[in-house]
Formats: C-alpha cells, sequence, structure tokens
C-alpha cells in the first residue's frame, strides 16, 4: 500500500485482499470521503472494508474506489418512522416479503438502468462480488411480491450486530418502503444494533436515519462488529403478509 501525494488516495496492491486499509481518517474532503484505489472485490477484501467503515462504489470503465464519507449516515433499526399512510397500505397486507428468496433478482433489479436515466454503480465486477458474500452467508436480501411477480426490495451487508444497508428498488408504489420496514423489524427482533446506510438520500429522511460523525461511526462498528452473530434465521424464502 502507497500513497503517491497526500491530495491523492492509497493505492491498494491487487493480491492482497487481507492487506490493512488506512485509517478512514486519512480519506480526502474532495471528493468526500475517497480513501484508497485498487486492490479487488474478493470476499476477504470486502468484510474486512465493511468492518471498518469502509465500502466499494465505482462506474464502469474507473478503477476500484473505496469510500469512508464524513458525516456518515445510519439508521436504528427501533427507530424507524412509519408514516400514517404507510400503516394503512401496511395493514390491507398488499404485499407478500421474503428473505433470501432471489438475491440474484434483487441485485439484478438494483442495478437495472433508473427511470431517470442516471447511471447505475452495480456494474458486473461488484454484482459478482456481492453474490459471492451472498453464498458466505454475508449478504442478504429482502424481497417484496405482488402475487408472484417481484416488484421491490433491497440488499445488504450482515456483520455482527450492524447490517450495512447497499440498494433498493421499487416497480410499484411503495413496495420498496414495505422491503424497509420489513428489515427493521426482523433486524430489530434479532438484536442489530445498527443500519449503516452510508450516505444520504432524500428517501432516508422520513424513515429516520440520521447522520453522524463518521468517528462516531466508526466507534459503533467498533462496539457492533465483534459482537457475536445475533440468532439470525434468514426465512430461505417462506413468505409472510406484510
Amino acid at each position: 500500500m502507497s500513497r503517491t501525494s497526500r491530495h491523492l488516495p492509497y493505492l491498494l496492491a491487487p493480491n492482497d485482499p487481507s492487506a490493512a486499509f488506512p485509517d478512514v481518517s486519512e480519506a480526502l474532503t474532495d471528493p468526500d470521503g475517497l480513501l484508497a484505489v485498487g486492490g479487488d472485490l474478493s470476499v476477504a477484501r470486502l468484510v474486512n472494508a465493511y468492518r471498518h467503515g469502509i465500502f466499494p462504489w465505482f462506474s464502469a470503465g474507473d478503477p476500484i474506489l473505496w469510500w469512508s464519507p464524513d458525516p456518515r449516515t445510519v439508521l436504528r433499526p427501533q427507530g424507524l418512522r412509519v408514516s400514517r399512510s404507510l400503516r394503512k397500505l401496511l395493514r390491507r397486507q398488499p404485499f407478500s416479503v421474503t428473505l433470501d428468496r432471489d438475491f440474484p433478482a434483487v441485485i439484478n433489479a438494483c442495478a437495472a438502468p433508473r427511470a431517470d436515466g442516471g447511471d447505475t454503480w452495480l456494474v458486473p465486477e461488484m454484482i459478482s462480488a456481492y453474490r459471492a458474500l451472498h453464498v458466505h452467508g454475508i449478504a442478504h436480501s429482502v424481497e417484496v411480491w405482488q402475487d408472484d411477480t417481484l416488484v421491490g426490495g433491497l440488499y445488504g451487508v450482515a456483520i455482527g450486530a450492524i447490517f450495512f444497508g447497499e440498494s433498493m428498488f421499487t416497480r410499484v408504489d411503495n413496495a420498496s418502503k414495505v422491503a424497509l420496514v420489513h428489515l427493521c423489524r426482523f433486524l430489530h427482533s434479532r438484536g442489530f444494533a445498527l443500519i449503516d446506510c452510508q450516505v444520504l438520500t432524500g428517501h432516508l429522511l422520513s424513515p429516520g436515519a440520521e447522520q453522524i460523525p463518521r468517528a462516531q461511526c466508526v466507534r459503533l462498528l467498533e462496539q457492533y462488529r465483534d459482537q457475536p452473530a445475533p440468532q439470525v434465521s434468514w426465512d430461505n424464502g417462506n413468505r409472510s403478509a406484510c
């Protein structure tokens, strides 16, 4: 690992996934949170990154970029706010929800072109990397179904008592919100302490996400990442009404 200039991110060796990342306090402020370049997307490297509050994010044709922005956006499962209209929708139970029933379909849907024409950061090598995490029981998905059609969902990474939310999608109104409600209730019931949402987006404000200093987020990671994994049974596709 080397640094060519204090104005440039660290360069990671491509064939040493166990190598330490630089301390997140070394991340650049412009662009916010850029910490390192290069390396690989192996399971070992990704787990090492998440444990230290670092995640990959890059576009097609770019090198692998690793980020740790400041401040950090988090959501506490027990603190989820559900609007009155969403509560009414949940009572009607128009959807059914599963966990880990079809991870590939969820991540592929998250990678699909956006309605606003924006590019996706889920390039093929990222999809392959998170599918490998799923095979190892580290990445998980929430699926929302309308009859037998997948209409929404999300996926992320679980380490210790922390869930790192990655991406979500919706094909009908409110389906991704239903996925988030189900995830929060599931995580809270299993003793998870925190959802790391990485960066703030508009759809995270109303459910109760908050921004905290990166240093505080790192302390929470250190507190919860090595806790024995909560007694979680990702339910292998058994449906529940929502």
